[in-house]
């Protein structure tokens, strides 16, 4: 889907994940559950290929992804970000 026919949740969502995965692509420590967030931003980019994303697999990947950089502060902006665009999904009488 493209111009208005896109729901902007999934919009928002592919942007904040797409910022995200930047973030942690130039972020120049390594920790140990890296691989575990960047498995998680790319399933999340995926979902929103296919249209509107199913809730309970985009709070489980968030959880994942929030588990595993959660205490890089350098990515907690970007880690909002993505948090707010997935509770979009969940706020009754939008989309």
């Amino acid at each position: 889907m493209t111009g208005s026919d896109e729901d902007p949740r999934v919009a928002g969502l592919r942007a904040a994940v797409s910022r995200l995965r930047r973030e942690l692509a130039a972020h120049p420590a390594e920790f140990p559950d890296r691989v575990i967030a960047e498995d998680e931003l790319a399933s999340l980019a995926a979902m929103t290929l296919d249209g509107t994303p199913e809730v309970p697999r985009l709070r489980r990947s968030l959880l994942l992804i929030a588990g595993a950089i959660g205490s890089v502060s350098a990515l907690s902006r970007g880690l909002t970000d993505v948090r707010d665009a997935v509770d979009r999904f969940s706020e009754p009488g939008r989309g």
